[in-house]
């Protein structure tokens, strides 16, 4: 009877403990964030669920809406900065941001 007891007193908390950590690493989904297109492309801005990271699906505008993406850029700090780098790259805007 004691050793179903000292089982008890032991095994519940670490089967607790252990059932939190595996619950506090959950997983992170990316979500769109907006919709948009100049020039010849059209993209989606997609956030992290932290918002720290934010990259761009870019499009020829004429291909279809199903179609894979013409193009994936690297990660953005910040949706300003995604935004930015298509203007200046792919819509060709003369922004006073755009590297010259």
């Amino acid at each position: 009877m004691k050793l179903i007891q000292i089982l008890k007193v032991a095994v519940i908390p670490v089967l607790t403990v252990l059932s939190l950590l595996s619950a506090s690493n959950k997983v992170l989904a990316d979500y769109l964030t907006s919709q948009g297109g100049g020039g010849n492309y059209r993209y989606e801005l997609w956030s992290s669920d932290d918002n720290n990271h934010y990259y761009l699906k870019i499009w020829s505008s004429e291909a279809s809406p199903n179609s894979d993406a013409y193009s994936t850029t690297r990660t953005f700090t910040s949706s300003r900065e995604a935004l930015i780098d298509f203007d200046c790259n792919y819509a060709k805007r003369n922004l006073p941001e755009c590297p010259r």
